[in-house]
């Protein structure tokens, strides 16, 4: 078939096939770990593990792998870390529940020194839960998957996290105890506090909900006011498992608004800064826009038509505080799909048919892409040699919630997210 032919419907199945594929493949069957990014010796992510988990009913139902399959997958990953190693010692594989960043592929311990990660952990726990609530049918194999998703995250210490304060740390470090970092303020944590607020034995406090929102920032930009946070990505992750339409905490009734609809706005203003394009950075417009964090070509100075530009490699960008080098990360205007399908469409096929930036790709879109850097060997600028977990299961996942609602769905039934939400203020829609 001609690509150029393809209905909308077919593209973004092409899309999230293509993606799933990642999934497919960049894993450890007997463990269920995923691979972080298609670099050689690179370790698993347990943030990409949990999207993937999340990503497997939805290939069911797309008919991307049999449910049979899925069961298969998705036990062996739920039985290797209710056996994995949970203690202080140093190649552990997790401790209080939580689990460290970075995993060997094959052992499942720790590596590179890598966090406990807090953030991490919480989008693994995620993919347990929607696991649990998705094979529901009377078998051996499907109850264990429900018994072992309620105990895994029953386990989690949620207070000990906080290390004495009011909000949770980042994470910790056997070597060196608790980072110095806490989630404070409007970002990607939205989902822990949740989480974290929903748990039957270690849950916290109300307080702590309302310490991390404290420090939001109400903000105008390109003509729309909203919460803001720099980094795409932030208005996006928590979206993944959460069904924010009509809902409501204090902040957002204060503000008359909702963060379904806050991401709507730091979509649009993502678009607007493309337009904008204060950088003067090459192919930005209404079709090249998403700006997050990602990988990129440097860490580099050159000089582009006489002017000196400085490039990162893999680094948190944001609108519009930056930092911008001219790296555009196409899933994560994709993610956008639930909130702005109007301007994240136009993107999709603009990237596919005019930019071309699927071809030759195992995975659909490698990461990121920068056309303000020069590369002798490709005329329309630099591409990521790499594709990441983390970024392909989003693409998966806000995919689907556009196209059916499915996960949103899924995860309204979860007594622990409603609890979550209720604890943490929210009120009306579906609550």
């Amino acid at each position: 078939m001609n690509a150029h032919k393809l209905t909308i419907d077919a593209e973004l199945e092409s899309l999230q096939c293509d993606s799933f594929d990642y999934f497919l493949n960049e894993v450890n069957p007997e463990n269920g770990l995923i691979l972080d990014k298609t670099a050689e010796n690179w370790p698993a992510s347990i943030a990409a593990t949990g999207l993937a988990l999340a990503s497997y009913p939805v290939a069911v139902e797309r008919g991307f792998m049999t449910r049979t399959e899925a069961v298969d997958r998705t036990l062996n990953t739920l039985r290797f870390f209710w056996k994995s190693p949970q203690g202080p010692e140093p190649d552990a594989t997790g401790y209080k529940g939580f689990y460290y960043h970075f995993l060997d592929m094959k052992t499942g311990r720790r590596v590179w020194q890598c966090e406990l990660s807090t953030i991490d952990s919480t989008f693994l726990l995620a993919g347990m839960l929607v696991a649990g609530l998705y094979f529901d049918a009377n078998t051996t194999k499907e109850q264990e998957i429900r018994s072992l998703s309620d105990a895994l995250y029953a386990r989690v210490d949620w207070q000990w996290a906080q290390n004495q304060g009011l909000t949770v740390t980042h994470g910790w470090k056997p070597e060196s105890g608790f980072l110095p970092y806490r989630w404070e303020g409007y970002d990607e944590a939205m989902l822990l506090y949740i989480l974290g607020l929903g748990s039957p034995t270690h849950p916290l406090s109300e307080e702590s909900y309302t310490a991390w929102a404290s420090s939001y920032e109400w903000l105008p930009l390109y003509g729309y006011d909203y919460l803001h946070a720099d980094s795409l990505f932030t208005h996006q992750l928590s979206h993944i498992w959460i069904d924010f339409r009509r809902i409501q905490d204090a902040f957002m009734r204060k503000n008359d608004s909702d963060y379904f609809e806050n991401s709507r706005r730091a979509s649009y203003v993502q678009q607007q800064y493309a337009l904008h394009n204060p950088g003067n950075f090459v192919g930005y417009s209404k079709c090249f826009w998403g700006i997050t964090a990602s990988d990129g070509p440097g860490p580099s100075v050159l000089s582009v038509n006489g002017t000196e530009r400085q490039f990162y490699n893999y680094i948190a960008r944001g609108v519009p505080n930056g930092p911008d080098d001219g790296t555009i990360s196409p899933w994560a205007a994709v993610a956008s799909l639930p909130f702005a399908s109007e301007i994240v469409l136009p993107m999709i096929q603009h990237c596919i048919y005019e930019l071309r930036l699927k071809e030759g790709n195992r995975y659909g879109f490698k990461a990121s892409f920068n056309r303000t850097y020069e590369v002798k060997s490709c005329p329309s600028g630099w591409i990521s040699p790499w594709h990441y977990g983390i970024n392909v299961g989003p693409i998966i996942l806000m995919t689907e919630n556009y196209r059916t609602g499915f996960l949103w769905a899924l995860m309204r039934k979860s007594k622990y997210l409603i609890n979550g939400l209720k604890r943490a203020g929210f009120t009306g829609g579906y609550l």
